[in-house]
């Protein structure tokens, strides 16, 4: 159990550490993991980005991710019962999506290259893993030298979805019978739009 979002991060900030000397990047997946990547990215001294990508639901169950998209590319897991129709149309609806937050938070920061860079991926925790391994396909297509997730919490399922798929996967706990990631923390607090801005706001403040 973790206190808040704040002691998770440091915790991961000192299992993420031997990374400190490599070319790196953070990235944060919005809105919960801003939070976190925040203070990794200030631990480190890297800079930090959104992901700017979405999970594509399948079409009987909205949470279940069988692909994502960014603004510019998409993985999707084949699925005999999703029609490529569904996927256009999903896709159109998810970068939609992506441009108004694309649009809100860009001027934050300058978008870095990943080529060759240790990237970090950063979030609240993880359920089934489903969205970020699509996320990572995405990802790599822009060829960074390494992979890394860090995440406080997991489910053993995420575990097993994600840890072959990356240079490493840092979890610091994975409970059996996991519930949600909300219930690992005594404050999980909703992070706005308006708090991505602030934190943004403020590693643009410190460079």
């Amino acid at each position: 159990m973790f206190k808040d979002r704040k002691e998770a991060a440091l915790l991961l900030s000192a299992r993420l550490s031997k990374y400190k000397n490599d070319p790196g990047l953070v990235l944060a997946v919005p809105k919960g993991g801003v939070p976190l990547a925040y203070i990794v990215a200030k631990e480190l001294g890297f800079p930090m980005e959104i992901i700017f990508t979405k999970k594509i639901g399948h079409p009987t169950n909205k949470e279940y991710a069988i692909g994502a998209a960014s603004l510019t590319d998409y993985f999707v897991v084949p699925h005999a019962d999703v029609s490529e129709k569904y996927i256009e149309e999903e896709l159109k609806n998810v970068r939609a999506k992506l441009q108004d937050m694309y649009n809100k938070f860009i001027d934050k920061y300058e978008p870095v290259d990943m080529e060759g860079k240790t990237v970090i991926i950063i979030d609240d925790g993880m359920a089934t893993g489903n969205t970020l391994l699509s996320t990572v396909s995405v990802i790599k297509k822009s060829k960074p030298g390494k992979i890394v997730i860090g995440v406080p919490v997991a489910s053993q399922e995420a575990v097993r979805n994600l840890e072959k798929e990356v240079d490493e996967l840092i979890v610091l706990l994975s409970p059996p019978g996991f519930n949600s990631v909300g219930a690992y923390y005594e404050n999980f607090e909703n992070v706005s739009e308006d708090d991505v801005l602030i934190y943004l706001e403020k590693l643009k403040g410190s460079k």
